[in-house]
């Protein structure tokens, strides 16, 4: 019970660093447990999912569905507090405003947002109304929701085992999560990743897989290349990249079927 009881922490202290949802008063802190709790961040991610598409439900019952996706979208920003958004943004003004690593990594701390973040941000946004619309013709916006939350989080924690972290580690939000994941917390984390095979058929599965791994690997290229490594708001990009591919791969395999 003790171990389950460590395991349930370790969730909780993921749910809260990753949304705004309340979790336990008692909860014990510590890094090295904030650490441990990434393996977590896929089952938060099937959790937010679930209640975005509660919330969808709910909504489309009694307005069109445009609208629904649209209060669906504003409850899922306030669900997490726009985390996974403000890391694009963050990292869209730093990697395409800066000329050097240094300047780089201090434009990504600003919380000021310049004309790079502003347009990811504007366009991750409508990419998500435009994709989530498209789905909502094939009756899809639920399963494909759901799912891209789950493996669009895997996705992005998986980035802190092989990749070093590279911001300012003193001052840094993240600092908890810049030690690399164990192979036990790894292997946790992909396989909550592979939960959507329970409600995708298995060929769509299998297509995301097949899109999302090249991915993460361009991008992890790209971080080192520009950066030399990932940053809190690198994740927060990653997930939201992750996000709108999924549901882009999603439409393609339901066109072909």
């Amino acid at each position: 019970m003790s171990a389950v009881k460590y395991q349930l922490e370790l969730f909780w202290l993921a749910l809260g660093f990753f949304s705004r949802l309340p979790i336990p008063a008692n909860t014990p802190y510590s890094e090295e447990r904030m650490n441990q709790a990434g393996r977590y961040f896929a089952l938060v991610g099937l959790l937010l999912g679930a209640f975005c598409a509660l919330c969808f439900a709910l909504v489309s019952m009694v307005l069109p569905t445009p609208v629904a996706i649209f209060i669906m979208m504003c409850f899922s920003l306030m669900l997490t507090g726009a985390f996974h958004e403000d890391g694009l943004t963050d990292m869209a003004d730093g990697i395409g405003g800066g000329m050097t690593l240094e300047r780089r990594l201090t434009i990504m701390k600003d919380s000021r947002i310049g004309t790079y973040g502003a347009s990811a941000l504007v366009m991750a946004l409508l990419g998500k109304f435009v994709l989530l619309s498209e789905l909502a013709k094939w009756q899809m916006v639920i399963p494909a929701l759901v799912a891209s939350y789950v493996i669009s989080r895997g996705v992005a924690a998986s980035l802190i085992h092989d990749t070093p972290y590279v911001s300012d580690i003193d001052t840094s939000k993240s600092k908890p999560l810049a030690n690399k994941q164990s192979q036990v917390e790894l292997v946790v984390l992909l396989a909550t990743s592979l939960i959507p095979m329970l409600w995708l058929e298995l060929s769509l599965v299998v297509s995301m897989l097949v899109v999302i791994v090249p991915l993460r690997f361009v991008f992890r290229t790209w971080l080192l290349k520009r950066i030399g490594g990932f940053t809190g708001d690198c994740l927060g990009a990653a997930q939201q990249l992750s996000e709108l591919t999924l549901y882009m791969v999603i439409l393609i395999w339901l066109g072909v079927h």
